[in-house]
């Protein structure tokens, strides 16, 4: 039997987090990515129905939301990725249940990746502290007064906490995501 490629997905489930106004591409591109590497990817939202992206300048494209909040358990995936943009991140930074399930991916060991401006999530869930980050440039401060240990680079990785800076980083973003989700559980302090 041979082993499973270091970049294929194979069985593996991928949760992918945002509401309305998450960067499009911040979402799309991980999404067919992640599918293209085998994995079964879910777009979990607050709400059921559908969400809209903003690309660029304007209101972008509208998703199918797989499954709400309330519907899934981090026991039933192996990772959970972020989307940014300004709104989609502020607003679930807003949302207790977001911020709850996101911790629970943290606590049990699982791959939390962020992109853009969905490193405030990790402010909020308290991840970010004695972490190496990276982040869109204007929340380089809101990353340090957390605690974060902030970089400039296109991809970050601290035991499973990936982290990229912007729409032009998701090669590397998805690539490094899909490393740590086959290095297994990572092992760390809680939050």
């Amino acid at each position: 039997m041979s082993a499973q490629s270091p970049t294929s997905l194979a069985g593996k489930t991928i949760l992918i987090l945002a509401t309305n106004g998450f960067e499009q591409s911040e979402l799309d591109v991980p999404h067919a990515k992640l599918k293209e590497a085998g994995a079964t990817v879910h777009i979990v939202a607050p709400q059921a129905g559908e969400i809209t992206g903003w690309d660029q300048k304007d209101w972008g494209q509208a998703v199918k939301v797989d499954k709400t909040i309330a519907e899934v358990s981090a026991d039933a995936y192996d990772a959970i990725v972020l989307p940014g943009g300004q709104m989609n991140p502020d607003t679930l930074r807003g949302t207790p249940e977001a911020l709850a399930l996101i911790k629970r991916f943290f606590e049990q060991g699982k791959v939390v990746a962020a992109v853009c401006h969905a490193p405030w999530l990790l402010i909020d869930t308290g991840i970010a502290k004695g972490r190496r980050l990276t982040s869109y440039g204007t929340m380089k401060q809101d990353m340090i007064n957390a605690g974060a240990l902030w970089e400039d680079s296109e991809v970050v990785a601290d035991k499973g906490i990936v982290t990229s800076r912007k729409p032009e980083d998701l090669p590397a973003f998805v690539a490094k995501i899909i490393e740590e989700i086959n290095e297994g559980r990572h092992e760390r302090l809680a939050a």
